[in-house]
């Protein structure tokens, strides 16, 4: 494949292409073509994917297709699937696919069968947290578990909390659930501040058990626990491990045989459907849990078989191509309209961001291009009176991602049709707007008509299900995991490293001895030596 993008002939199409209708105005692209609608519309399940609001035609369509055709992006979705290892720069495979897939199909990596170990730590998974939902899982004093702290950072927290707040509806609500990660002291003293530790079981995830905040957040939750339960054997009842080194989890006094395994070819911020969903596995039960991998399993599916121009991921990656490329966004709102989903914005942000927020190709080439786009969002109709004014009326194009259901967990007279209302207002508001003239016939005065004035021509895409369920969360999440992938492969970039957050992290290494020790000389920067001095002052 011709690394350089830009002289590839679907590119050089696309750019002639977006100088010929980047003004046209949406009002036009729906009058003149009465079947748009159908045209950019797609069901699968129960999943209605809305994108005629973007600005695109036919032809548009085409040659984005035309794109990801000269990309050869079903040869590298297939090489992922298929165990590959197409993370290049770690040598690894790629294959967070493999932890919804159904017992009895069989992957191979490294001359090694990976689904059927999948299923023996998913199924060791099913009978500790029903142990614990039950109260048969005792604690030191004979006590049952109230409370699970989940411990980690990154992939090992952003997860695990978006599906507890996702699925808070189907959680068992006589366990409390707290997740600690900021190396903060204040986010681990709020966790247990009215928990009692004879009634506590933190759940530790680190594939190294070396990760820093992880592990100085656990050995603090080991001695809190010791100091008021004075007895070491006590750490084995009221502490589990996600984790690979079992030397260090044996060390820290937690019993091997509660160490839950994940494997090298998942990344972090792909693993929330492994051993780390495990606080989410005791919260909504095994059953449930079932549910969510097998939304996710679906929609792997759609993935690899369905057409380009009918599937779902890959129109989505090829719609935020097409808008950072050529029309210049940097930002993509994502906006649910639902309660529960409120932290889906801040887990998408690791997944996208983490992902593709590269400035080299696979071949170390830098890119001369815009890769990763950066992810934010809020949960409808709050962002409505907070940030929804800069992207109606604001100097910046943002495309949307409206998410909604049709059902209502919590039914309550008026509540769903208003929210769904808002939801498809938004859409229109920001594809059609108001124009001068709209707002000078109903009669406002010449002053305040350019301030009442609404461009639009603002895109978005609408997403509906029937409800949030366990399943229809597990399609949401693998639906933007592959639409990660889409943009990944379109820009010739490793989505699945993230070497740079490394830098910060050692330097943060060397400064806290500096930190701890006032003697040490200082050989940093000017300005990182006056911080450090002013800090030891």
């Amino acid at each position: 494949m011709n690394n350089d993008i830009k002289k590839s002939r679907a590119w050089k199409k696309l750019e002639d292409h977006y100088n010929k209708i980047k003004n046209k105005h949406l009002r036009d692209l729906f009058r003149e073509d009465p079947k748009r609608i159908q045209k950019f519309t797609l069901n699968n399940g129960d999943l209605y994917f809305d994108f005629s609001k973007h600005r695109i035609t036919e032809e548009t369509f085409d040659l984005l297709i035309e794109l990801a055709i000269e990309r050869k992006l079903t040869d590298r979705r297939e090489a992922m699937f298929e165990g590959k290892k197409i993370n290049q720069t770690e040598n690894r495979a790629v294959l967070h696919t493999a932890l919804r897939t159904p017992s009895g199909n069989k992957i191979m990596v490294d001359n090694e069968e990976v689904v059927e170990p999948v299923h023996a730590v998913l199924d060791k998974m099913s009978w500790f947290a029903s142990r614990v939902r039950s109260g048969q899982w005792k604690g030191f004093t004979g006590k049952k578990i109230r409370n699970v702290v989940n411990i980690g950072i990154g992939g090992s927290d952003l997860g695990p909390v978006m599906a507890y707040e996702a699925l808070k509806f189907y959680s068992q609500r006589d366990l409390n659930f707290r997740f600690v990660s900021n190396i903060d002291g204040n986010d681990f003293a709020e966790a247990v501040r009215d928990f009692e530790a004879d009634e506590t079981l933190f759940i530790v995830s680190s594939k190294t058990f070396t990760t820093l905040e992880t592990m100085t957040n656990a050995h603090t939750a080991r001695k809190w626990l010791l100091d008021q339960l004075k007895n070491e054997k006590a750490v084995a009842d009221h502490f589990v491990a996600v984790s690979t080194n079992e030397a260090e989890v044996k060390k820290f006094g937690i019993n091997p045989q509660n160490m839950f395994e994940f494997w090298d070819w998942v990344g972090g911020r792909y693993s929330m459907d492994s051993a780390i969903g495990l606080s989410t596995m005791i919260a909504i039960g095994p059953e449930n849990f079932n549910e969510l991998l097998k939304g996710f399993h679906e929609m792997d599916e759609h993935f690899r078989s369905a057409p380009l121009k009918q599937n779902i991921p890959v129109i989505m990656g090829l719609l935020n191509v097409w808008y950072g490329n050529f029309f210049g966004t940097q930002t993509q709102a994502v906006l649910p309209y639902n309660r529960y989903l409120h932290r889906f914005p801040a887990y998408l942000q690791q997944l996208t961001m983490e992902s593709n927020g590269k400035h080299v190709q696979l071949n170390g080439a830098k890119v001369d291009y815009q890769t990763g786009a950066i992810y934010w969002g809020e949960a409808g109709t709050n962002g409505q009176h907070s940030f929804y004014q800069l992207i109606h009326q604001g100097t910046i194009l943002i495309p949307c991602d409206f998410i909604g259901f049709k059902k209502a967990l919590n039914p309550l007279p008026l509540h769903q049709d208003y929210l769904m209302a808002n939801i498809f207002a938004q859409g229109e508001a920001l594809a059609f707007g108001k124009t001068a003239a709209e707002v000078a016939g109903e009669g406002v005065s010449d002053a305040l008509v350019p301030h009442k004035t609404f461009e639009g021509n603002r895109p978005s895409s609408t997403l509906i299900l029937d409800n949030l369920t366990p399943e229809s969360l597990g399609k949401l999440i693998a639906l933007y995991e592959h639409s990660v992938f889409v943009q990944g492969v379109i820009w010739g970039i490793n989505s699945f490293d993230q070497m740079g957050v490394e830098l910060g992290k050692v330097l943060a290494k060397k400064i806290i001895g500096e930190l701890q020790n006032k003697s040490i000389p200082l050989n940093h920067d000017e300005s990182t030596n006056a911080l450090i001095e002013h800090y030891r002052k």
